[in-house]
């Protein structure tokens, strides 16, 4: 037990969600105050330098702030309950891939570097800051609905990626994008959740429905449309639906 687990549990959440919400940003909080770090000398450097500081932040704060008897791994639900949650999730993100080959053409510029970074490494940290760190280990920390520790780090998700779309600047879309990726940053929590409080179904999903995104190119109106839009949520609640058939038919087949 270290001595921030000590701290009174409304603490420990501050200093989760302040994590949370600053741990994207930390090279900008640096040059803020006068201590600029370089971006990493190769393609997407400043972009990989950014999340893999977001990393080491909730590993540092999860090492510090976990229960006693947690390991670090399983305090950020790095430790998984077997594969058939996500491969479940998997088969159901199936028709985000279908509907957009349908609505948008194949991405020719898009480069494995592209796809490795937008649509794998970046997805990786970004589960494991918002996810591991602002839900699974606060699950682990205060006892509550999991539906009401999912909201904060849903916000914040949201409220990252309206900041990375101008802000104010950006006007409705900023905005519609940022309550979009919002609610996604919910689905994924509560996939986490139905698979036993891990980090792996909510990041396959995540995965898979960037890697899509990118593969496929698709017009701003038709990506920002009422179509692409309804395959986005509808992809995430089957997903859940699916999963959540999953846990039913395993509690049935141990009885």
């Amino acid at each position: 037990m270290t001595m921030l687990s000590r701290l009174p549990n409304p603490v420990r959440l501050l200093l989760v969600l302040l994590g949370v919400g600053l741990g994207l940003n930390l090279r900008d909080i640096a040059a803020s105050i006068g201590a600029p770090i370089p971006a990493l000398p190769i393609p997407y450097g400043g972009s990989l330098l950014d999340n893999a500081l977001a990393v080491l932040l909730a590993l540092l704060l999860a090492a510090l702030l976990r229960p006693r008897g947690v390991g670090l791994l399983a305090s950020l639900g790095l430790r998984g309950i077997g594969w058939s949650g996500p491969l479940c999730v998997l088969l159901a993100s199936l028709p985000c891939w279908l509907g957009l080959a349908l609505l948008g053409t194949p991405n020719t510029a898009l480069t494995v570097l592209d796809a490795t970074m937008l649509a794998v490494l970046f997805p990786v940290a970004e589960e494991v800051l918002f996810r591991g760190l602002g839900f699974i280990l606060l699950v682990r920390i205060v006892r509550g609905p999991w539906s009401l520790f999912a909201l904060p780090q849903a916000l914040l998700f949201g409220w990252v990626h309206w900041l990375g779309f101008g802000g104010f600047e950006g006007g409705g879309t900023a905005l519609f994008i940022g309550a979009v990726i919002a609610f996604g940053g919910f689905i994924f929590a509560w996939l986490d959740h139905l698979d036993g409080d891990t980090l792996w179904c909510g990041l396959v999903l995540h995965v898979s429905m960037n890697l899509a995104w990118n593969v496929f190119s698709l017009d701003d109106a038709i990506a920002l449309g009422w179509q692409a839009t309804s395959l986005r949520i509808g992809t995430a609640l089957l997903a859940v639906a699916a999963l959540a058939w999953l846990r039913r038919h395993r509690r049935l087949t141990r009885l």
